[in-house]
């Protein structure tokens, strides 16, 4: 009975943090910390301890599948090299540069104890970017820090496991490297494997509310044979998360699209409060651990101070290279922009009967011409071109400078697999105890400090923004486009009854006794004509659904208009063909 209370008094502070932090300008999750942490320190809240386990197995893979889910693919895409340099060479040069420094701040732990701390308090978390989103920052700046997040947690973890396998046994370089690459191709296969599966399970699955209950199994039926293999969990969530979410629009119902959007809101919702509430009721246990140990508060309260200082050194040293780095490759897109656009222009005036030759140089032998494109390769090789500018395009419109550097390297930051992972640390090593403490201080101070100082550091260094006039003038191209559609296919099925109504008048006008023409129809025959017709309308306009359906997930797979248009024009689409379906004789709807 105890356990029900606090559960449900914990749903309770979770909905009112979710209601409440935006009317005081607080970020529910950084609420949810302080009041954790404030109970926590009463005498008549008991002390709160997590199996970490249920964290990074039961937390964690839904959590991330969820986000991948809602992650649009084509800004994936774009920032993917970003992306990756922060979750794999962010987090190695993070952990190896700490576990030095913890080498000297807490002498006798060794190298290897310092590089497992390191990898603990390096990674970013992806609960903790949800206090980005409400600033309302630029959306390549919450991509890439989603990205990063979703991935380096699997950095992380391997290499802590391997620095806690090197403090009792000599690991070399190597098979840290070999450990890593065979726990992400692994888990990513099953986690590829695992979201095709879902989809296809799911197509056959008629109702949406079963059809949601299966989806909340995928993050566990990716992760637990990954771990199981020795792979990782968590990355083979992510994968099936982003298979799921790139294939849902073709191959799930909007019914079950709006049953699983609403469904993981509130699991997120409840997951990611829970978490940090709990981190913060796990305080009073953390303080107790290492006021017993021989270091105490104080000197661990310095060595986390200095830690969260040297992580966030560490992360501007190599955010802002970087940066400058991708703004070089952008300048190189904006040279050949030109060339590009050309070419596609050329390529949407073939005429697509007659194959086109594009170098004459490239044939078997030089100055014999290359073989025609059929028209296959021609469209694909035509979506290419046209990614290829969408994306300079989208690189120019909202380049990375060093304002949204700033905001990159202040935004990253730790929560609950800092606090998870130093829980896994083994209970022979030195000083446990005071490197869990440190890393919940590094974890809590990182989201206080850097979270609450946020939204003040975008008010100062005023980076690019949510471009609310680019969206817009998206949302008028998507109308157009969606209205020339209807339009097209209106015309097309008046066209078809004019040739079906022309075809019926060729035929015999009089019956065979001279009567001229059929009877007329009855009362209850114009009903039925009445709901036949209807019908027909209702079908034509699903028709045009599907039909504009289909042309933006061609924009999204080049990159056409940005994800927060389409995105709400697709939401739009789903909303109108189910209030149609539901018009429609029971039981009888399309599948997208």
């Amino acid at each position: 009975m105890e356990l029900l209370v606090v559960v449900v008094l914990g749903l309770l502070g979770i909905a009112a943090a979710a209601v409440l932090g935006p009317r005081l300008g607080v970020a529910a999750p950084l609420l949810l910390v302080i009041v954790g942490i404030g109970a926590s320190l009463l005498p008549i809240v008991p002390d709160i301890e997590i199996d970490p386990e249920w964290i990074l197995a039961g937390v964690l893979p839904p959590l991330l599948y969820s986000a991948s889910v809602s992650m649009p693919a084509m800004e994936f895409r774009r920032e993917f090299s970003a992306i990756g340099g922060l979750s794999v060479g962010l987090v190695i040069v993070s952990s190896v540069v700490l576990g030095l420094l913890f080498t000297v701040l807490l002498p006798g732990i060794g190298l290897a104890a310092g590089i497992a701390l390191g990898a603990i308090v390096s990674p970013t978390d992806a609960v903790a970017t949800s206090i980005v989103k409400r600033i309302g920052v630029s959306p390549r700046i919450v991509t890439v820090l989603e990205g990063e997040s979703l991935l380096n947690d699997a950095t992380a973890l391997v290499l802590l496991r391997s620095a806690i396998v090197a403090t009792a046994a000599s690991v070399s370089f190597w098979d840290i490297v070999g450990d890593f690459v065979f726990a992400v191709i692994v888990a990513l296969a099953i986690g590829y494997v695992v979201g095709k599966a879902n989809l296809w399970v799911r197509e056959r699955v008629v109702d949406p509310t079963a059809n949601t209950v299966i989806s909340f199994t995928v993050p566990f039926l990716a992760a637990v044979p990954s771990e199981a293999l020795g792979a990782s969990g968590l990355v083979a969530a992510v994968m099936a998360g982003l298979v799921t979410g790139r294939g849902a629009l073709t191959r799930l119902s909007p019914q079950h699209r709006a049953s699983d959007t609403q469904a993981w809101r509130t699991v997120e919702l409840i997951l990611e409060g829970g978490v940090f509430l709990v981190m913060g009721l796990e305080m009073s246990a953390i303080v107790a651990d290492v006021q017993g140990g021989r270091a105490g508060i104080a000197s661990g309260l310095v060595i986390a101070g200095v830690a969260l200082l040297a992580v966030i050194a560490v992360r501007a040293l190599y955010v802002l290279p970087t940066l400058g780095l991708q703004r070089r490759r952008a300048r190189r897109g904006i040279a050949v922009r030109g060339q590009l656009a050309d070419m596609q222009h050329r390529l949407e005036k073939v005429d697509e009967q007659h194959p086109l030759r594009l170098d004459r140089r490239a044939g078997p032998h030089r100055g014999e011409p290359a073989p025609a494109l059929s028209k296959d390769r021609l469209a694909v090789f035509r979506r290419r071109i046209r990614r290829k500018v969408a994306d300079i395009d989208y690189f120019t419109a909202e380049p990375l400078g060093w304002r949204e550097g700033t905001v990159i390297v202040w935004a990253g930051m730790r929560g609950a697999v800092t606090l998870a992972a130093a829980q896994t640390l083994p209970s022979d090593i030195p000083d446990r105890s005071l490197l869990v403490f440190v890393a919940f201080v590094v974890a809590a101070a990182s989201l206080i400090v850097q979270g609450g100082t946020l939204p003040m550091l975008v008010r100062w260094v005023r980076p690019a923004l949510f471009d609310r006039a680019a969206v817009d003038a998206d949302r008028e191209q998507i109308d157009d486009l969606l209205r020339d559609i209807a339009r097209r296919v209106a015309a097309d099925a008046a066209a078809a009854e004019a040739s079906a109504a022309a075809s019926e008048a060729a035929g015999p006008s009089a019956s065979p006794d001279g009567s001229a023409g059929a009877p007329r129809p009855s009362g209850d025959d114009s009903g039925d004509a009445a709901k036949a017709h209807a019908e027909h309308g209702l079908r034509l306009r699903l028709q045009v659904i599907g039909e504009q359906r289909a042309a933006l997930s061609t924009q999204r797979d080049v990159g056409g208009f940005s994800s927060t248009a389409l995105t709400e024009a697709l939401q739009a689409l789903d909303a109108v063909q189910i209030s149609l379906e539901l018009r429609l004789p029971s039981g009888d709807v399309s599948k997208t």
